[in-house]
């Protein structure tokens, strides 16, 4: 396992990232707020991150089982764990600000209705160390070479490379996402206050 090769690196410090921006943003904000919705049909912080935690445990089970095929074939690691020019793309898409054509809300991942805060947290935590310890376990695999079928998008088949930059970029998404509606639901709070 080679788990401390840059490439690798990048993708645990991007998890780490998402984490600590994930805590700063549930940090003293009361259980209401959690709740709170701009506008009907939009999500609150609470369901930001209880659909991250949902589509994390998704992509992950689409990409184990290749995976594990992958090692009992030996494929191992032939370069850095990087999307291709198909997988860029599709993976700078995921990317905050998020553009109108490019908003998807597959059924299979909708957040739960009024998810609790504190338990979305819990569970966002929980599928990061997931991510984690598919990181660490495959790290040696060629995960560029490696292909899964995406669990959203029909008929196309990405690497596990891809795959794992998808979800740092699907996390970073929905973090932007959530704190817009934190800042929306503290402003709606204290109408009078000025930046």
């Amino acid at each position: 396992m080679d788990a401390s090769a840059p490439d690798i690196k990048d993708l645990e410090d991007q998890l780490d990232a998402a984490e600590r921006d994930a805590r700063a943003l549930a940090a003293a904000l009361a259980e209401e707020r959690g709740g709170w919705h701009a506008e009907t049909g939009s999500w609150s912080v609470a369901e930001c991150l209880d659909h991250l935690a949902s589509a994390n445990r998704v992509y992950l089970q689409a990409m184990k089982e290749p995976a594990i095929r992958a090692r009992e074939q030996g494929r191992f690691r032939r370069g850095p764990a990087t999307p291709g020019f198909v997988g860029r793309w599709y993976v700078k898409t995921m990317e905050p600000p998020v553009k109108a054509p490019f908003r998807m809300k597959p059924r299979i991942v909708e957040p739960r209705a009024a998810a609790p805060l504190a338990n979305a947290f819990a569970s966002f935590r929980t599928s990061q160390d997931e991510v984690r310890a598919f990181l660490r376990e495959y790290a040696d695999l060629d995960l560029a070479g490696v292909r899964f079928s995406n669990p959203f998008v029909r008929g196309i088949r990405f690497s596990l490379a891809t795959g794992l930059h998808v979800i740092t970029a699907h996390e970073r998404r929905h973090m932007w996402q959530a704190w817009r509606v934190r800042r929306a639901a503290e402003a709606a709070e204290c109408p009078d206050s000025e930046a």
